[in-house]
């Protein structure tokens, strides 16, 4: 299990970005969740069984036009599997 979180900034709040993120995750073998932070910016923790799944949804989220324009920078953590977390969420 690999598990990630990153923080997005830019222009992510307000335009969509959690529920386009929501569903990419559902294309993937991934869980987790997505929240707006009070800073402006957006966090997401997500985990799956299999690194290069994980790798290709990251990838998406940053490649796909309708976020692509609104990231201006994104922070990435290992951190260890989430407890208690079934399907994709937004917080």
């Amino acid at each position: 299990m690999v598990a990630r979180q990153i923080f997005y900034s830019g222009r992510v709040q307000g335009v969509g970005f959690r529920y386009a993120t929501r569903r990419i995750a559902a294309g993937y073998e991934v869980t987790g969740w997505v929240r707006n932070l009070t800073d402006g910016r957006v966090e997401l923790q997500v985990m799956s069984h299999d690194a290069e799944e994980l790798d290709a949804f990251l990838h998406e989220i940053q490649e796909t036009s309708e976020l692509a324009n609104h990231i201006r920078d994104t922070e990435s953590h290992s951190i260890p599997p989430l407890a208690d977390v079934r399907g994709f969420a937004i917080l």
